[in-house]
């Protein structure tokens, strides 16, 4: 299949994120809870998803979550407790850039985990997930799926763009060498975490641009009936003349070359 030119994409995420929009009204109004779970190997984009969903939807609303390794005091704790308090309350979405599936992948393959602690891990997810899902939260996993041709294509292109440098780290260059290791990984935690409840998505993402729209084409259809009209606002006609930014103190207004 032809990859999707820019403009293709670019109305064709316009119309999906005008409806998602119209979904975050639908969970305001109703005081829903949506949590969306963004899994996969590195480079495969979920950054990327995330920001497509994010950019055009309130941030007071929308949260995103990216946490970063424990803190000491977090490794002695119970280790879901770090992510609790994400959670999105009523009316929120919560998105997370990994989760504690990072357990099952990252920390299993690299041996930041030991067995027991990824067995244990993989034996207490569903009754943690099950517990989010009877409380009432919308929850959603998906899993980016990436080829090993173009995750390598794409860590060349993160070397050579210093507007991308930042996203390689020491733990990716020792993660191609486990690209097997991983999908061995990614298919243990399927079998023990995918359930009627909580069920995994999985999303082609060799073609981003693909992926990102049928991504949110599937999460937007996941959700009941989320119709709510806009809430209506007229603008009157000002009293006067427009006013201009005046300043009366010892601040001046940058004059740049642009």
């Amino acid at each position: 299949m032809a990859k999707l030119k820019r403009k293709e994409y670019e109305q064709e995420l316009e119309k999906l994120q005008v409806e998602l929009n119209a979904a975050a009204r639908w969970l305001q109004h109703t005081g829903k809870r949506l949590l969306v779970v963004f899994e996969g190997r590195d480079t495969a984009g979920k950054g990327g998803a995330i920001n497509a969903i994010a950019d055009c939807l309130n941030p007071r609303q929308c949260h995103v979550v990216a946490l970063s390794k424990p803190s000491e005091r977090e490794l002695g704790q119970w280790y879901f407790q770090r992510y609790v308090p994400h959670l999105p309350a009523a009316g929120e979405i919560v998105l997370f850039d990994r989760s504690w599936y990072n357990r099952a992948g990252v920390e299993k393959v690299m041996g930041f985990a030991t067995p027991a602690q990824v067995k244990a891990f993989l034996a207490q997810v569903p009754v943690f997930e099950r517990q989010l899902v009877d409380d009432g939260i919308l929850l959603f996993k998906y899993w980016l799926a990436v080829d090993q041709a173009e995750q390598e294509a794409r860590f060349a292109e993160r070397l050579q763009d210093p507007l991308k440098r930042w996203k390689l780290s020491p733990i990716d260059i020792k993660a191609r060498e486990k690209y097997a290791e991983y999908g061995r990984a990614r298919d243990t935690m399927f079998k023990a975490t995918h359930h009627r409840w909580a069920p995994w998505h999985v999303v082609d993402f060799n073609d981003q641009k693909t992926g990102r729209l049928n991504l949110i084409r599937h999460l937007l259809d996941q959700l009941p009936d989320h119709h709510v009209d806009p809430l209506a606002i007229e603008f009157p006609p000002l009293a006067g003349k427009p006013g201009k930014e005046r300043y009366a103190g010892p601040v001046k207004p940058i004059k740049g070359k642009y």
